[in-house]
């Protein structure tokens, strides 16, 4: 009987968990501070391109990482700050993920792309 494989995290892909953390709370506080919907995006969508570059294997773990930080960050600023994000805000915060999958799997062909040219393919 095969055995499930082990969920583990190499110790070189631990500074870009790390760095997608930190974009998703920095993504988090623009959103609370500014509430525009479309920076917020455009925000996800560039960290989430920058790691897809980095490591094109397996992206949609840039995107949850990312993602699943900005509406944190919004419920800790609703605790702490008492800074009342709306409803919609709260709903857009989860959309974010439509331009974190574009952007990180876009950088991942970009990556591969760069790649296959510096071998001459």
């Amino acid at each position: 009987m095969n055995a499930p494989p082990q969920l583990s995290i190499s110790a070189s892909d631990r500074p870009c968990y790390l760095l997608a953390a930190l974009f998703g709370v920095g993504t988090g506080i623009a959103d609370v501070a500014v509430d525009d919907l479309l920076f917020t995006a455009l925000l996800v969508l560039a960290a989430c391109m920058l790691l897809g570059l980095l490591r094109p294997r397996r992206p949609w773990r840039w995107i949850l990482v990312t993602v699943a930080f900005v509406p944190l960050t919004e419920l800790a600023a609703c605790l702490v700050v008492t800074v009342k994000p709306t409803r919609a805000q709260t709903y857009g915060s989860f959309l974010t993920a439509l331009p974190g999958i574009a952007g990180a799997y876009g950088g991942a062909v970009m990556r591969h792309v760069i790649d296959n040219l510096r071998e001459g393919k």
